[in-house]
């Protein structure tokens, strides 16, 4: 079976800097392009769906957590590698949001393998998605 061609247009995507007790966390992709890279957990916005609303959602089915929507912490734009960017074949608008942890323990999908609680000052030694620190840095000015 073939996998089907990439969509001809920009996919609206959003993730969550999560925190709690000062520390961050940090989600390891388990499936290509983006394999072995720690990130914030996230998916694509549904149609219909408002962004809080799908933020909220993909933690959940990511993590089982829940959580508190502070605001908006920047943005992010993934480029298919056909147009010089390092992701796969797809074209990503990524709407980052900081939030704070409100309840659960992370329970990771199939999508994820790891999951780690870090001081945002301490991220050396983790393979990071493309300017992670900077995003980090602003969700946590939102606090």
């Amino acid at each position: 079976m073939t996998e089907p061609a990439p969509p001809r247009h920009p996919q609206l995507a959003v993730s969550a800097a999560i925190f709690r007790d000062g520390e961050i966390m940090l989600v390891r992709r388990a499936r290509s392009p983006a394999k072995g890279v720690y990130t914030l957990p996230g998916g694509r916005v549904e149609f219909g769906e408002s962004l809080h609303d799908a933020v909220a959602r993909e933690v959940m089915e990511e993590t089982g957590l829940t959580i508190a929507i502070i605001g908006l912490a920047g943005w992010r734009e993934v480029l298919p590698a056909s147009h010089g960017g390092k992701g796969g074949g797809g074209h990503y608008l990524i709407l980052p949001f900081a939030a704070r942890w409100r309840a659960g323990e992370p329970t990771l999908n199939d999508e994820l393998d790891d999951v780690q609680w870090r001081v945002p000052d301490a991220l050396d030694g983790l393979t990071l998605t493309d300017g992670l620190p900077d995003i980090i840095a602003a969700a946590k000015a939102l606090l």
